[in-house]
């Protein structure tokens, strides 16, 4: 067999033939892979909701809001639980959070870190129930969290500031995207999310209470009710609320229809 002639033309040639075959394996690869990895994520999400919702059963999500790219909202029958994440000390921080109907937070699950074996990978455990960092119960409306050095009241990770100054940022992200107070301003992407997490705040449901669309003690009605949604300044806020609520069919906050009836409110 009469050996290959080393020339330029030949060697792009044999190049080109190696990389398009390395080429089709990876995507073959990537093809038979993208499925079960997919599954796992999956899998990983699902228990890490019972776990931060502390649910006896598999929570079965009704709704899902993506608020950006890392924040997302998931609306459960179990309650309301809050991915994000934040740039650790090597990486992507993604963790899960779990609140109450009042805003405490009843459980959180790491996701996926970058962070250091033996130092900032403690998060998973550093800041759980009983835990030095132990954050379960805080209510980060009434106190954003932040560590000890910082001024706050929580203990850091030893050696691993870095990761815990990260971490608590996710989990404060994580409220501001349940209670829907951090992104009603910069953004019109948000009121569903703002209606689902934060409906009806200034009445009598308390926050998160609001699952489906429907308060548990029926002050809204199919989530029309939006906090903060009454802005044309015609009409008190409240009382658009209450318009809203007492009407037979349900009508948006801040619609012309609203706020007549809320006129109609005030007036009497």
């Amino acid at each position: 067999m009469k050996k290959l002639e080393s020339s330029l033309a030949n060697m792009v040639i044999v190049l080109t033939v190696i990389s398009v075959v390395a080429g089709g394996i990876l995507a073959y690869v990537n093809q038979i892979t993208a499925g079960p990895i997919e599954k796992i994520k999956a899998e990983t999400l699902n228990n890490a909701l019972r776990s931060v919702l502390n649910a006896d059963e598999m929570p079965q999500v009704s709704s899902t809001n993506s608020i950006d790219e890392f924040t997302t909202v998931y609306v459960t029958n179990m309650g309301v639980a809050v991915q994000a994440a934040t740039d650790g000390f090597g990486g992507k921080l993604k963790v899960l959070v779990g609140f109450t109907e009042d805003g405490a937070i009843s459980g959180y699950s790491v996701l996926e870190h970058a962070e250091t074996p033996g130092l900032g990978a403690k998060a998973g455990e550093w800041f759980q129930k009983g835990a030095k960092g132990d954050i379960i119960g805080k209510k980060p409306a009434e106190k954003a969290l932040a560590v000890s050095k910082d001024g706050g009241e929580v203990d850091a990770i030893t050696a691993s500031t870095i990761t815990s100054r990260a971490f608590l940022q996710a989990v404060n992200q994580a409220y501001q995207a349940y209670s829907g107070t951090s992104m009603d301003a910069a953004s019109s992407a948000t009121p569903k999310a703002s209606a689902q997490a934060g409906c009806c705040q200034e009445g009598k449901c308390k926050e998160g209470q609001c699952q489906e669309g429907k308060c548990k003690e029926g002050q809204c009605k199919e989530g029309t009710c939006r906090n903060g949604a009454c802005k044309e300044g015609a009409c008190q806020q409240a009382s658009c609320k209450n318009a809203c609520q007492q009407a037979e069919a349900p009508i948006t906050c801040g619609s012309s229809e609203a706020c007549g009836r809320a006129k109609t409110t005030e007036n009497n």
